[in-house]
């Protein structure tokens, strides 16, 4: 609502204007469809980068874009309409159904703005982009003219992925987007020679539709083949003789029983051999039924003999070509229509969709003794092959396959006339482009794109549908004269037409003049594959080159773009062949390609199956920047996959957000105490230079860490590792919740005087904005929050109607997303005091295993612990942190052992995996040589580093040594670091010196859960009572401690007999805690209240009714009057008149009066050390 309130994202436009341009492609969506978590991903990564790039001094254009065209919107409105044919289409006129499209391709606009601008990403849906537009259309004919001129475009007969469901041809990266495993027929068919009917070949396929068509059969002219006589089907065969497994798949040696070898021949003898049709439907066909040969036949599988059905099958169209058998052209017998079904030449099947007659063909074939082998259930073509005898074998076949991307539905191999752009003309220029792009992760770039451009074909850039962009091609009836048109202006110059819509309906009816005398030129068919739109996105969006030309080649390639790991055969590629056709230039420099997100089961989200839990419902529950942060805190941003699990989204909360935020508001709670701890109420105003003077250990350790952080996100996003950024910005909140502020909490509090509070406000100040800063691209709700409450305090709030302060100053900038990100200050980097806490924690976090070892719970103090160094930087880091060390780990006392061989010795073992494969057979002899090694040998080998063993020179490298604890084991426990260079020993005596300070320590803990309770803030100030039975252990351990329970509560606990008659109770708790006492103790917390020593009072009274009356008149005046008004009192009791003095006859707190009276405490048996 803010950001809306103050137009957030044209305001930094506005104020980012004049700097350098910082280029963004988005990539189009479809918006037939609700967003999913792949978009919000994307989107994600999309806007933290761009985010970045403009708070690091760039003007940064960011556009939305929608995919209008192609396939996934007509099958959509073929689905609503019911249409199955392309017939149906032209019958209700293409201009309705074309309408019909247009109404829906904007359905979930909507929804899309109402999540992406939830997800906190910053992009301009007014002015959007749609590849329906007629300015996007015009730059697509642009583009199609240019690479037209550059004879980059034919039109060519080629089989390619054919969907039967969208009745048109898919280009082969769209056949490569959606395969699937699935079961086939696989049926083995018998060929009988003319020259000898009783001899067959026998062939192969898993698609017996295709068996109508077969023109010939193929053999390898180098393989071995056999003539076998098949006793089982008393049948003589010919086939490889590697894979006579095929008709016997159980054959060894008893099974060879079931056939004889008759003959072996090359397969070069097979070639020329002609043989009878499985069908009478093409054998007009002079050239046709013969043995052909082509080394793609291969010996891994059928028989080594395939069968050709050149229509329907890419090697087999080429082969037949090679040889003859048809001639390159359109007189290619194909019978099979637009929609998949058998045409009228196909008499059997006629009108039968080709996947469904499969078991029928089997059937007829098995039937004439053509069928050879078959087992499973398949459809009518198998059967007519069974009914013929034709069959020889049918079975189950387990394959991956590709499927319709957009209907789900299986692809067919067809031979269509179509219009081809040139890719493997212009190959090497498109591998070299690749070259001289970034992307992360790097092996993407490296192995899956590159090999899918190495093997990258001709792009089928047309289809036979009618939603999408024409082809601007006009061309004669003989394709002898074509001309194709760059803009609207050109089709005007060449028709007389001038036209605003470039849609088919539009268009289709103009036509140009000849130059070459063949009457009218009319435009083809076919519109623009919509993989051809999207890839024309940096052109189009823009204009190019009709508008904004000087802009375009400003940034062109983009310096960005993102989306998912299935778009390096789609959006990717299209986007790299169409840039290297147009300028021999990649189209972006830098990309990140993120993975695919998976519901938590492993398996595809799925709306039928419910297995994820919705998006919308997810941000509203935990938020978007924690969305934000699991998503790019995961395996997907380095193009891995991820199994959503919701509960990761709340983990974030708890782990990161929230911790994050109680820093936040303890510091404010801080600010507030001091600001009101002085007579005068003063204001808060922090400065970098009070901060930068800071000696305090803590101090300049965490404004290290924070500059050392603004270096690495500046550069690992130089960079554009998001993966490696989010764990340290998770990791450095860590430290700022978990380590400084709860190690500072006290003196923040004031407890080591105002200018140290001061002092160490400045500081996390300091801290909390540079953090709020550095991490607003990647949580931009939370750091805007934060940013709103933190500016408030800076100097620069003040001058919001100083001009000469800059709109985006710290400060006075409205929004954090306005402000340029903290650059990175040298002078301010201290590795030295980052490396010490490095090793501070390292040491806490083994003794805190240790305590784990031997059920020595955090709470219980240790009385000792051996700190056993190997190397000096070890040492002085905890010698020099020692207070800090001390505290983190509860212990009394902290022994140095800087000769780590008094308290350890060395175990040391082969590394076996690398010595295995170097030593061999001589491993054994070196392995027993190790383990025989002295102490001093040991120690030798560790100041050299190597030693000479069998013959054989070792290194520590080939060696693993551990370092294990020699020391009294029975009374210490140790715990040694990965690298062995840090043992830390803690000692786990526990006797009644412990359990004293425990019962201290846990008082004080319960003081401070009853005042939150209470809520009390900071800067309240409360006294408190205890009540405990016969025994006396809470003051016995309030004696010994006094000084650090005050310390930790700001006050001494008392006896609740000294409690003031007239104290007002704020809390009150009965605690059963065995820490603390055997049995309940009563705890109660009052209000500040004048304390009256009643001894002192009766001693200048003539009577107990007076003293009494006196005291209760003192006890019950207001606090503030009794105490800072005058230092005695004149009281008249019953005629009586009392001098009542302050310190002598009334204090300010029990305390005060406990301190001053000695009688008051030997009689409560108060002896604080």
């Amino acid at each position: 609502a803010y950001w809306k309130e103050i137009d957030a994202f044209n305001l930094s436009l506005k104020l980012s204007e004049g700097r350098p341009e910082y280029t963004f492609y988005d990539g189009p969506p479809f918006a037939t469809g609700l967003p999913h978590y792949g978009h919000i991903l994307a989107g994600t990564i999309k806007d933290t980068v761009t985010r970045y790039a403009h708070q690091t001094g760039h003007y940064v254009s960011r556009r939305f874009g929608w995919d209008c065209h192609g396939l996934p919107v007509e099958y959509e409105i073929d689905k609503m309409l019911k249409i199955t044919r392309r017939e149906q289409v032209l019958d209700m006129g293409i201009d309705v159904y074309n309408n019909e499209c247009r109404g829906i391709v904007q359905r979930y606009t909507k929804e899309w703005e109402k999540t992406v601008t939830r997800l906190g990403r910053w992009i301009d849906f007014e002015n959007d982009y749609k590849t329906m537009d007629a300015n996007y259309m015009e730059s697509v004919w642009w583009v199609f003219k240019t690479v037209f001129e550059k004879d980059l475009i034919y039109r060519g007969y080629k089989v390619m992925p054919y969907s039967t469901a969208c009745s048109t041809i898919l280009s082969n990266f769209e056949a490569g987007m959606n395969y699937k495993d699935v079961s086939d027929p696989a049926a083995i068919c018998s060929f009988p020679l003319e020259s000898d009917p009783e001899v067959s070949l026998v062939a192969w396929t898993t698609t017996p539709w295709t068996l109508p068509s077969n023109l010939a059969l193929c053999v390898n002219e180098k393989f071995e083949y056999v003539k076998i006589k098949d006793k089982i089907r008393n049948r003589v065969f010919i086939l490889l003789e590697k894979r006579i497994c095929a008709l016997f798949p159980d054959a060894g040696a008893k099974m060879k029983w079931d056939y004889e070898v008759l003959e072996r021949m090359p397969g070069s003898k097979l070639v020329g051999l002609k043989y009878t049709p499985l069908f009478p439907y093409f054998n007009q066909l002079t050239t046709a039924f013969r043995v052909i040969c082509d080394n793609y036949v291969t010996a891994e599988g059928g028989t080594g003999v395939v069968h050709q059905a050149p229509a329907f099958g890419e090697d087999d169209y080429r082969v037949c070509i090679k040889h003859g058998v048809v001639a390159k052209g359109e007189g290619l017998p194909c019978p099979v229509d637009d929609d998949g079904k058998f045409t009228d030449e196909v008499t059997d099947f006629k009108g039968r969709y080709v996947k469904e007659a499969d078991a029928d063909i089997c059937a007829m074939l098995k039937q004439e003794g053509r069928l050879v082998v078959k087992d499973g259930s398949d459809a009518d073509i198998c059967a007519m092959l069974k009914q013929e005898g034709r069959l020889v074998v049918k079975e189950t076949y387990v394959h991956s396959y590709p499927f319709c991307w957009r209907s789900d539905t299986p692809l067919i191999y067809k031979a269509v006339p179509s219009w081809f752009l040139k890719v493997e003309t212009i190959k090497d220029k498109i591998l070299a482009n690749n070259l001289l792009t970034y992307w992360v992760p790097s092996f993407v770039q490296e192995k899956r794109f590159h090999n899918w451009l190495s093997d990258a074909r001709d792009w089928a850039i047309s289809r036979n549908r009618f939603w999408g962009t024409p082809l601007p091609l006009w061309a004669s009836d003989d394709f002898e004269e074509m001309v194709a048109v760059g803009s609207v202006e050109e089709l005007y110059e060449l028709s007389g037409v001038r036209v605003t819509d470039l849609h088919k309906e539009s268009i289709d009816h103009i036509t140009i003049p000849s130059k070459k005398g063949k009457g009218t030129l009319k435009r083809i068919e076919e519109v623009f594959d919509c993989w051809f739109e999207s890839g024309s996105m940096p052109y189009a969006q823009q204009h190019y080159p009709f508008e904004n030309k000087d802009r375009f080649e400003g940034g062109f390639p983009a310096d960005f773009i993102a989306e998912g790991l299935d778009q390096t055969r789609g959006w990717f590629y299209t986007l790299m062949v169409l840039s290297t056709a147009l300028f021999d230039k990649p189209a972006f420099k830098n990309l990140i390609v993120n993975g695919l997100v998976l519901a938590s089961d492993g398996k595809k989200m799925s709306k039928r199956l419910q297995n994820y839990p919705d998006p919308n419902k997810v941000l509203d529950m935990h938020g978007a920047d924690a969305l934000r942060l699991y998503l790019i805190n995961s395996p997907v941003v380095r193009a891995d996959t991820l199994k959503f699990q919701e509960k990761g989204v709340e983990e974030v909360v708890r782990g990161v957000l929230l911790p994050w935020f109680n820093a936040f508001r303890f510091f404010v709670q801080c600010v507030e105490r001091w600001e009101t701890a002085d007579v005068e109420p003063r204001k808060f105003r922090p400065s970098v230079e009070v901060s930068k003077s800071s000696t305090n250990d803590l101090d300049v350790w965490i404004l290290a860490a924070t500059m050392g952080l603004v270096k690495y996100v500046h550069e690992e996003m130089k960079a554009y590792r998001l993966y490696t950024v989010v764990p340290r910005l998770v990791g450095f909140i860590e430290e700022l919740t978990n380590w400084y502020v709860r190690l500072n909490r006290d003196r923040l509090k004031g407890a080591s005087g105002e200018d140290e509070a001061i002092l160490g406000l400045n500081v996390l100040y300091e801290v909390m904005l540079t953090m709020t800063q550095i991490m607003c691209p990647f949580t931009p709700f939370f750091t805007e929050y934060l940013y709103q409450h933190l500016r408030k305090y800076h100097p620069n709030y003040e001058k919001m109607a100083d001009d000469s302060v800059p709109q985006d100053a710290v400060g006075k900038g409205h929004t954090v997303h306005c402000l340029l990100l903290p650059a990175v200050d040298e002078s301010r980097v201290d590795a030295r005091s980052e490396s010490r806490f490095k090793t501070l924690q390292q040491a806490v976090v083994l003794a805190r295993v240790a305590r784990e070892r031997r059920k020595v719970r955090n709470n219980l103090p240790l009385k000792d612990v051996l700190v056993i160094t190997t190397n000096e930087h070890d040492h002085e880091a905890l010698n020099y942190l020692q207070p800090y060390f001390k505290g983190e780990i509860n212990a009394w006392n902290v022994t140095y052992c800087p000769n780590w061989q008094d308290y350890c010795t060395i175990k040391i073992s082969p590394n076996w995996k690398d010595l295995g494969t170097r030593l061999g057979k001589n491993m054994k002899a070196v392995a027993k040589a190790v383990n025989s090694l002295t102490s001093e040998e040991i120690s030798g080998l560790m100041a050299s580093g190597s030693i000479t063993l069998c013959g054989y020179e070792l290194t520590t490298d080939d060696l693993v040594l551990k370092r294990e604890f020699s020391g009294d084991k029975k009374r210490y426990e140790a715990c040694v670091s990965d690298d062995g260079a840090l043992v830390i020993a803690i000692d786990t005596t526990c006797d009644d010196d412990v359990y004293e300070e425990l019962r201290a320590k846990t008082l004080a803990a319960c003081v401070q859960k009853m005042r939150k309770s209470a809520g009390l803030i900071v800067g309240d100030k409360v006294e408190v009572f205890y009540e405990e039975d016969s025994g006396g252990a809470v003051k016995s351990a309030m004696n010994v401690h006094a000084a650090s329970t005050v310390k930790r509560i700001k006050t001494f606990p008392l006896p609740l007999a000294l409690r003031p008659k007239g104290s007002v109770v704020i809390f009150e708790e009965i605690v059963d805690d065995r820490d603390l006492s055997p049995k309940p103790v009563k705890v109660v917390l009052t209000a500040p209240c004048v304390s009256v020593n009643e001894e002192a009072v009766m001693s200048v009274a003539n009577s107990a009714e007076v003293a009494h009356l006196a005291s209760m008149y003192l006890q019950t005046m207001d606090y503030d009057r009794a105490l800072t008004t005058q230092d005695s009192w004149d009281v008249t009791v019953t005629g009586t008149s009392l001098n009542l003095k302050r310190g002598e006859h009334f204090f300010a707190t029990a305390n005060d009066m406990v301190n001053s009276c000695s009688g008051i405490r030997s009689a409560h048996g108060i002896t604080p050390a």
